[in-house]
Order: C-alpha cells, then sequence, then structure tokens
C-alpha cells in the first residue's frame, strides 16, 4: 500500500471541499453576470431563502455572510443583560459561542452524551436555573441532538434554544429537519461545509416575526432599533418626497424609541446566492454520498474489537458532515493508530477541542473537571475520517484498506505491549 499522495500531501484528504462545485453552478454565475442586474440583494437571494425556509420547514430564513455572523446575530436577538445564564456544549467549533465573549454573562458548558456528542439532557436539566436565558447545542458532525427532550425542558421555563446546525444540513430528526426544531438555527456554506457558497455564506433560521425584521434591519446596515411612525400631523407642513428620496422615507417619517446597537453589512452576495440555490438542489446527493461512505467504514470497522460508532438513532437521519468513531483501548493506541493511517497517506483532523479548556474560557473561570465526559472521548478515543462528496471510490478503498490495516496495527502492538513482548 503506497504512502501521502499529491493531494494536500494525502492520498485521501480531508475535505477542502465539503460539496462538488459544476457546470450547473457556472450557469448560474453566468447567468447572472450577463443579466446586467445588481450583483447584491436581488432575486437569486431571495430565491435562495425561500427554498431553504422550505426545505427546513423554518418561519424564516435570512441569507448572512457566514456561519459565524448567524450565531452572532442570533446572539443578539436573545437580548442578554448582566447576570444571565447561557447553557453551552463545549464539543463544538468556537464560532458556537465565541459572540458570548461579549456579554457579562455566565456561560455554563454541559457536558455530552458518549455516543452522539451531543448536549446531555440528563445534565442539562442540572444546570438550569432562575437566570437560564438559553441554551445553544450543536448537532454533532450532522447526527440531531435529542431535541424533544431538550425542548421540552426550555418551553417549561421560558428558556431560547439555539441550535447550531452548520453540520446538519441533510440530516433529519424524527421527520422535521434541523433549523426549525427550536427558536433559532444557524447555517454555515462554508467550503467544507455540506453545501458552498462560494467559499463562504451562512443562513440564520428564526421562528417568531419581530426577530426577522431585526435581523433583515441588523443585515441591512440599520441600527437595530424600536421606532414608532410620527403621526400624520407631525408631517403636515413638511415638503413632500420625490421618487428618488424613497431612502429617506423610513427615516423622515420615524422616530426611535430606542436603540439595542448597530447594524452592519452581512448581505449575501447574489453570485454567492445563485451558486447556493443550485447547491441546495443537490444536496441531498451530496448527502448521499457521504452516507455512503460511512456504510463502507462502518462495515470495516464495527467488526475489530475496541472500536465503538457514531450513529443516529433509528429515526433520525445522519448528515456525515462529520465522520466520527471511538477507540476504547486508550490514549496510546490511538496514538499508534493515528501515526499509521498518517504514514499509509489518510488525513486526519479530530473536531473539536473541548472549548472549556481553551484559553479564553480557561480566564472566565473554566477548566479541567468541568466536562469530564468530553474531556475522556477527546483526550483518548475521539477519531474523525474524510467523508465528502469529492472522494472517488479508489480513495474510498485505500481508507478503509488503510483504516482496517491500521487498526489491528495499533491493537496488535497494544497486546505485545502489555504482553511484555514490546
Amino acid at each position: 500500500m503506497s504512502g501521502p499522495g499529491p493531494q494536500g500531501g494525502y492520498r485521501v484528504p480531508f475535505a477542502r471541499r465539503g460539496s462538488v462545485v459544476g457546470e450547473a453552478d457556472l450557469a448560474a454565475l453566468g447567468e447572472l453576470v450577463r443579466s446586467g442586474r445588481s450583483l447584491t440583494s436581488g432575486v437569486w437571494r431571495e430565491r435562495f431563502e425561500e427554498q431553504f425556509a422550505r426545505l427546513t420547514g423554518a418561519r424564516h430564513a435570512l441569507s448572512v455572510t457566514s456561519g459565524t455572523v448567524a450565531l452572532e446575530l442570533a446572539v443578539r436577538m436573545l437580548d442578554l443583560a448582566p447576570g444571565d445564564e447561557v447553557i453551552a456544549t463545549p464539543q463544538t467549533f468556537q464560532a458556537t459561542v465565541q459572540p458570548l465573549l461579549d456579554h457579562d454573562v455566565r456561560v455554563r458548558f454541559c457536558d455530552i452524551d458518549p455516543d452522539t456528542l451531543n448536549l446531555d439532557p440528563a445534565v442539562l436539566e442540572t444546570l438550569i436555573t432562575d437566570r437560564t436565558r438559553a441554551i445553544m447545542l450543536v448537532h454533532y458532525g450532522g447526527n440531531p441532538a435529542d431535541m424533544d427532550r431538550i425542548m421540552a425542558l426550555a418551553r417549561r421555563r421560558g428558556i431560547i434554544v439555539v441550535e447550531d446546525s452548520a453540520h446538519a444540513l441533510g440530516a433529519v430528526y424524527r421527520g422535521r429537519r434541523p433549523g426549525a426544531l427550536a427558536d433559532i438555527g444557524c447555517f454555515s456554506f462554508h467550503s467544507t461545509k455540506n453545501i458552498t457558497t462560494l467559499g463562504e455564506g451562512g443562513m440564520i433560521t428564526l421562528s417568531r416575526d419581530e426577530w426577522a425584521q431585526r435581523v433583515g434591519r441588523i443585515r441591512d446596515n440599520e441600527a437595530d432599533g424600536v421606532y414608532a411612525a410620527l403621526p400624520d400631523t407631525a408631517l403636515a407642513d413638511a415638503p413632500a418626497l420625490l421618487p428618488w428620496m424613497k431612502f429617506a422615507d423610513s427615516v423622515y417619517r420615524h422616530r426611535a424609541v430606542g436603540v439595542r446597537g448597530a447594524g452592519t453589512n452581512a448581505t449575501m452576495s447574489e453570485a454567492a446566492a445563485a451558486v447556493g440555490v443550485v447547491q441546495l438542489g443537490s444536496l441531498e446527493r451530496f448527502v448521499a454520498r457521504r452516507r455512503q461512505i460511512a456504510r463502507r467504514l462502518d462495515e470495516a470497522i464495527a467488526p475489530i474489537a475496541g472500536t465503538r460508532l457514531h450513529r443516529a438513532a433509528s429515526d433520525s437521519l445522519h448528515a456525515y458532515h462529520l465522520y466520527t468513531f471511538f477507540l476504547t483501548g486508550g490514549r496510546q493506541v490511538r496514538e499508534r493508530f493515528v501515526r499509521a493511517l498518517d504514514r499509509l497517506g489518510v488525513e486526519v483532523q479530530l473536531r473539536y477541542f473541548p472549548l472549556h479548556l481553551s484559553p479564553e474560557w480557561r480566564l472566565r473561570g473554566h477548566g479541567p473537571g468541568e466536562c469530564p465526559t468530553a474531556e475522556r472521548i477527546w483526550f483518548e478515543e475521539h477519531m474523525n475520517l474524510p467523508c465528502h462528496p469529492g472522494l472517488s471510490d479508489a480513495q474510498v478503498d485505500h481508507m478503509v484498506e488503510a483504516v482496517t490495516r491500521a487498526l489491528h496495527e495499533a491493537h496488535g502492538t497494544a497486546a505485545r505491549v502489555a504482553a511484555g513482548h514490546l
């Protein structure tokens, strides 16, 4: 079996692109450019948002420039006050909870379920207090969280739930789609995600009309304020607005009652939205390929002692943004396995380091022992393997062979060490 190949130094690389960009994407871009229409805030964006809302079942879907921006806007909708508490998962990318660093709130990291890597509802219940304002969770790797239990806890106490669905586009939870399972959903269309909008982009889904209006204003560079219409009597002696003054109409006829914060320019370009429409139409095909690769890996790994699979519940469908499994022989076995895979040309990227142990959150008083399951899984068992539609059948065959060989090698070495032969 040969070693590393040309692409990124690996024969089987981790995803640089999580989807496939083809002729249909290029045709949509060509149509937009030749049309002479605006390259921002046009029909492609409207179409993308409408189709996304329909797919997810969300009441509102508003496109933005990244998944991180979607999460920042979600946190702004919480209207957090000093002393509020937010419960969050530690098993996610830093962007999920990073916006909370801008607020004087207490973040309580909730330990994870050892099989799904999602927020554990049993632990969650013990963390809820009278100050809990929101819960921020992730559908880890595309495996839906136990939303019915989580939402039941939240609804009884009036807590807002934000689902980071960056991994979960294409997943299904008991017949429903992530993004409409909670109060607010956030999606990423980064180059590595299940669909892309030219490398960056995001979507925020919202259950409340008021939130949709606020997010629409903020992303379009208007202040996040509360406004009241001026009475007609106040405008009686004012000159009439001419047609080219249309952008002054709302300013001219309203007064600010209060301002929560500044707006920004988070508008997705028409080019990105055009590609998003095409990519959304290919989503099921992309996810089907991910599931096909995952099945091949499951079939190879499951029979080998000292392994454990990461699977969705029987009534849900995994989107496999990440392929995850667990090695149960301890960190030395995992170290030998990773080194063997690297030698055999399969790239490994472990995702994600427990957030409560990162420097910024340690500065806020978090540290080891806070989420023992997340810590044990990460440092001893956690494994991710390449799983994306850009992989060829030959690459998948090579990976299956390499994984099988590396597992036997790692466990065989461990057995020889235990017997005193090494």
